[in-house]
């Protein structure tokens, strides 16, 4: 308040108006012109607070962009451009700043908490498959939450063979994780399968988690899951997901190497030994355990703690232990992370929960669109290359995305430079050694030429899902024109998510989410844009589009007047229902703020990073904790 400006100046200037009954008329009765301080040049007219006021069409393109993500000083330029100034806004960049502020303070007027589960039941009742859990503590403060929509459960069921869990980022007021579920589609982009909001990484909290996550989806469990590496992770999935393959991230282990072994990993031949053991150089368990012996004893490793640690682990992450088991070549959890790291981009440390599932139903929009684009043009035909040719590359393209089949053609190119011998046949199974050129590594192919089986040594198929250039070769050089249809994976397909719904595909897609008023602005909007633009052209015609407006804005008024009443009974009964709790139930209090670690919004160290000497049983959680909604 000290900062205050006093501007009342007892000025004096004024004018007053007497109503005249004989005539009707009104006269000035009263008049002072002169005033005791200096008077705002017509340049400073924009800043008087008299002149002040954001219009309803302003209020609507600055809701419209606030939802697009787009920040408010962009939107600010964007209207000063469209009309010419920021003198001819109507209001200040501050102006615009206060009613986004406002706009977020409504989203969230029933508190951040409950809001939210408004907004969740708001997306249940316009989408049945719409899936929300919500835990609270004793004191019913929000500590967990999960949420996804229909189409997030209907790609798990086409591409939930493999997910990417990570907790790597923090992203919102109250300095909780961000735990996005990540799939990829059939054409190798990110596919998002839920996400969740985490208090702590303690074991409950996973636990509670992936049950919750394995409930939505039906029970029906993923092949395989990659995970940072945490302690307390590892045990909510293996009580959870037992029997599910975990992998951990090869590049968070190459990066916590560098930091452990820091004098030894810039050597050449340390990172060949190293590497050829992580990056699955390796092609079988034996031929692991000769380079790993042979790297501690060459860098006299052998009392390595961390070295020691990592090895106990190596099932997790040396895919020679699990070729065996369809990890669609992930290495990494850095899908997770890049989807993470998107959501951080366009987040602050600021924002509510409330905002954060806004901007997160906006990305989930982004990637189905990216999608359903590629999917668009999977289906516009094949190139005139490839169309040209006959047998594998042409039955390929023909079943395959255009990424996949991208893989699939380095296969087959590679598969021409391989030299086979035919070592064993029975009449009906034959057996095949190859090799490729400049490498003494042998591969075994058999091939059942009665039911049409094939497999190789490498184990390609069983671990990506496509043919390995071994297994091209043997059936190139025995003239088959198809790949056999058992070793055509479905979710590598152009028809692998053929099974979705029709409205999933319809109009009801683009506009889902939208409020009718903003359907009915941009109809407005796309329309009236080609008519001013034409009319800007000349003075007659912007002369007939002024006069046709006023007319517009004339009759409009009207027609507002006669219905505001009972079109703002309607929407003010349509808010109580949307945002009301019921009696019995008590308002969700807001999480309570963790203390950030640094930079709240960087990326979390994995527990190797920071070298936690904790037990398991520190992991434990002792608080007690509940699920409020499902």
């Amino acid at each position: 308040m000290a900062n205050k400006l006093e501007t009342r100046t007892g000025c004096e200037a004024r004018i007053r108006f007497a109503f005249q009954n004989d005539n009707g008329m009104w006269k000035v009765s009263h008049f002072v012109y002169e005033h005791n301080h200096e008077l705002a040049m017509p340049e400073e007219r924009q800043f008087l607070r008299s002149n002040r006021k954001v219009s309803e069409a302003h209020l609507g393109v600055i809701k419209t962009m606030m939802d697009a993500g787009i920040r408010t000083t962009n939107t600010y330029s964007y209207l000063s451009e469209e009309v010419g100034g920021s003198q001819n806004v109507g209001f200040t960049k501050r102006d615009c700043y206060n009613v986004v502020n406002k706009e977020k303070m409504v989203m969230i007027e029933a508190g951040d908490a409950q809001s939210l589960i408004n907004l969740f039941k708001r997306k249940q009742a316009e989408d049945p498959m719409f899936f929300y859990t919500v835990q609270v503590d004793q004191e019913n403060q929000m500590t967990n939450f999960f949420w996804r929509d229909g189409r997030s459960r209907i790609d798990y069921d086409c591409f939930g063979d493999v997910v990417v869990f990570d907790t790597t980022y923090r992203t919102n007021r109250y300095n909780m994780i961000c735990a996005p579920f990540v799939g990829v589609n059939h054409h190798w982009k990110n596919v998002l399968f839920g996400c969740a909001f985490l208090l702590d990484e303690k074991t409950d909290s996973f636990i509670w988690l992936f049950e919750t996550f394995l409930e939505s989806m039906g029970g029906r469990k993923p092949k395989t899951i990659f995970t940072d590496q945490c302690q307390a992770m590892a045990n909510g999935i293996e009580k959870v997901f037992p029997g599910v393959c975990h992998r951990l991230c090869s590049w968070h282990i190459s990066q916590n190497a560098a930091r452990n072994l820091g004098s030894y990993y810039g050597n050449p031949e340390f990172n060949h030994m190293f590497n050829k053991c992580l990056q699955g150089y390796c092609e079988t368990e034996l031929e692991f355990q000769s380079t790993w012996d042979d790297l501690l004893a060459k860098f006299n490793l052998t009392g390595n703690q961390w070295l020691k640690t990592l090895y106990s682990l190596r099932a997790k992450w040396c895919t020679v232990f699990s070729q065996h088991i369809f990890t669609a070549k992930i290495k990494s959890s850095q899908r997770s992370e890049s989807t993470n790291n998107v959501f951080h981009q366009m987040s602050t440390k600021t924002m509510s929960l409330t905002q954060f599932v806004h901007h997160y139903d906006k990305q989930a929009e982004k990637m189905r669109s990216s999608e359903l684009e590629e999917s668009f043009r999977c289906n516009q035909g094949l190139s005139s290359r490839i169309a040209k040719s006959s047998g594998l590359m042409n039955h390929a393209a023909t079943v395959y995305t255009r990424k996949i089949f991208k893989l699939f053609e380095k296969e087959f190119v590679d598969s021409l430079g391989v030299m086979m011998h035919e070592v064993g046949s029975d009449g009906t199974i034959h057996s095949f050694e190859l090799n490729e050129e400049g490498h003494k590594r042998v591969y075994i192919v058999q091939l059942n030429s009665l039911n049409c089986s094939i497999s190789c040594s490498c184990k390609m198929f069983e671990s990506m899902g496509l043919l390995c250039r071994h297994t091209l070769r043997v059936l190139n050089v025995k003239c088959w024109s198809q790949i056999p249809k058992q070793y055509i994976l479905k979710r590598w397909t152009k028809d692998a998510n053929k099974g979705l719904e029709a409205s999933e595909h319809g109009e009801l897609l683009q506009t889902k989410g939208k409020s009718s008023v903003t359907l009915r602005r941009n109809t407005l909007m796309r329309t009236a844009y080609d008519v001013l633009t034409k009319a800007s052209e000349t003075e007659n015609t912007t002369r007939i589009a002024l006069q046709k407006l006023r007319e517009i804005a004339g009759l409009i008024e009207k027609e507002m007047i006669k219905s505001k009443g009972e079109v703002n009974a309607k929407i003010h009964d349509s808010l109580d229902d949307c945002n009301a709790t019921t009696f019995d139930e008590t308002p969700v209090q807001n999480p309570s703020c963790v203390r950030p670690k640094g930079i709240s919004n960087a990326r979390l160290k994995s527990v190797m990073e920071k070298r936690r000497r904790k037990t398991s049983k520190d992991i434990v959680s002792s608080s007690k904790k509940v699920s409020y909604f499902l």
